[in-house]
């Protein structure tokens, strides 16, 4: 299964505490090793994709991007310990090139670390927007000379495996420009958890509720 989530609801996590908005994001960071941990140990799961940072993200303030830059650098060098005893792989998808170099480095230094393990491959988005994708993925094809068909496209997709279950935190509903292309068939759930509060527990009960659902992709 792919399972894809849209971590959102941080900073209203935070500001119902009277706290700051980063108090949200340390705080998230600590949900998705949970959540990573269980998927990691679910045979069921083999792909957990997280929104982590958007294209539009960079509209945030000055502070809070650098921040979240910061933050995605030291859960990384915190993590690495818990991808290998999990057994889990790492990946990313978007253009990272916005990236400081430090921060490129550790991101490729936790790919190559990590690139043999198998129970679970955990893949963020990050500087992510489905549009710009699909956009790369276009002129990746004209570049190649490929015809334009929709194996194809996604075949040059960041990532090509379609998604069976989108999550989205927070109460919004709606998804953002997060994988657009590979939603086209999945099963989708809204939570009003905000993601600093979601659990294994909520996260089981929406696998539980996920199979009970006649998947038809277009048929009868």
């Amino acid at each position: 299964m792919h399972l894809a989530i849209i971590m959102d609801g941080n900073g209203r996590w935070a500001k119902k505490r009277g706290l700051k908005r980063i108090e949200g994001h340390k705080k998230g960071a600590e949900v998705v090793k949970e959540i990573t941990t269980y998927c990691a140990n679910n045979p069921e799961i083999n792909i957990l994709t997280l929104y982590a940072f958007s294209t539009e993200n960079w509209k945030r303030p000055k502070m809070e991007v650098e921040f979240l830059m910061k933050l995605l650098d030291n859960w990384l060098e915190r993590e690495l310990q818990t991808f290998i005893k999990n057994d889990v792989k790492f990946e990313t998808i978007g253009d990272i090139s916005k990236f400081s170099d430090k921060l490129k480095k550790r991101i490729e230094y936790t790919k190559k670390v990590t690139k043999n393990n198998k129970k679970l491959t955990q893949v963020l988005a990050l500087n992510y927007g489905s549009r710009d994708e699909i956009t790369r993925a276009v002129k990746k094809m004209i570049e190649k000379n490929e015809e334009i068909t929709p194996e194809n496209i996604q075949k040059n997709l960041d990532i090509t495996r379609d998604v069976d279950l989108l999550i989205r935190t927070s109460g919004e509903i709606r998804v953002s420009n997060f994988l657009l292309w590979q939603i086209a068939y999945a099963e989708m759930f809204f939570t009003p958890t905000l993601w600093p509060d979601f659990t294994t527990n909520e996260l089981e009960k929406i696998l539980n509720e996920f199979k009970k659902r006649e998947r038809r992709f277009g048929g009868i």
